[in-house]
């Protein structure tokens, strides 16, 4: 009876040629569900960070046949579906990458979706996983994607500028540790024929400069020359940049168009190998923390 009358009146709407929903008005006894909904408003003046990881990433790397320790094309695939989040999504200032991991920093006035939790984060790890999928095969052109990856995420909210730089130093200091350890560990293995298991034993208790010393004296690697988004992950951006493009355009007298270049700025999202955890980067880069950014 219900759906019948839905009918009758959108029918109606469009003969009288008005809209062709519904009146939103229009109320059902079924209605009542949506007092259950619980309410997830994040609170205001709070930079919101929304966190995702990669969901069991380790047999994933090891079905798709991942260099170790670093996969070049496992990275600059992340960073991609990491700049697709922040192009199709509002109010992200910066967002920050490492290994299988992306944090996604939300303004701290954004009022985007009304703040509620669920919306921020459903988006965010949706648009990342369904990015990876698509953008698969243009970093992995030999490899087939056997199975679509999982993604799972989490929301903090961090009230002071200061807690949110610290939050990313956090994660950098992370990736610095992380790399540092199984840049060592692949070495034992690859070069030196240990098993993981004796790899690790040999690597138990040891601090960063004795990891730097089995690098230097045994594989003649200075671990500071390793590529910086190793060891500092990747940043990214919004930054104004001057674009050359060619338009034609028929000039005063002239009979047929002419291709000329013409250089225009625009803003796009910009990935950085730096370090954060100084106050260098964020002297360079005050726009970031900016209150009316």
């Amino acid at each position: 009876m219900l759906r019948g009358w839905r009918s009758a009146a959108a029918a109606c709407a469009r003969r009288l040629g008005g809209p062709r929903r519904v009146p939103s008005m229009a109320k059902s006894k079924f209605e009542y569900v949506r007092d259950f909904e619980a309410d997830d408003a994040l609170l205001p003046n709070c930079w919101i960070v929304v966190r995702l990881d990669g969901r069991n990433f380790h047999r994933f790397a090891e079905q798709h046949e991942f260099k170790k320790p670093n996969d070049d094309r496992a990275l600059h695939l992340m960073t991609k579906c990491a700049e697709t989040v922040m192009q199709e999504l509002e109010d992200i200032a910066i967002a920050y990458g490492q290994s299988d991991e992306y944090s996604f920093v939300f303004k701290k006035k954004s009022k985007w979706f009304k703040r509620r939790a669920s919306k921020f984060m459903t988006h965010v790890v949706s648009q990342f996983a369904s990015s990876y999928v698509f953008y698969w095969k243009d970093y992995f052109k030999d490899q087939q994607l056997l199975y679509p990856p999982g993604f799972d995420g989490r929301i903090v909210l961090y009230p002071s500028n200061q807690n949110l730089k610290d939050y990313l130093s956090w994660r950098q200091a992370d990736c610095h540790i992380n790399n540092l350890y199984n840049t060592v560990f692949w070495m034992l293995v690859q070069r030196s024929g240990l098993t993981p298991v004796q790899a690790q034993d040999r690597l138990q208790g040891t601090l960063a400069g004795d990891k730097n010393e089995i690098l230097f004296s045994e594989f003649n690697i200075n671990y500071n020359n390793e590529p910086l988004m190793y060891r500092k992950g990747t940043v990214l951006i919004w930054q104004k940049v001057n674009e050359v493009i060619t338009k034609k355009i028929k000039l005063p007298k002239e009979t047929e168009e002419k291709e000329v270049e013409v250089t225009r700025t625009r803003t796009k999202v910009v990935p950085l190998h730096c370090d954060i955890i100084g106050d260098q980067f964020w002297e360079e880069y005050p726009e970031i923390l900016a209150e009316d950014s």
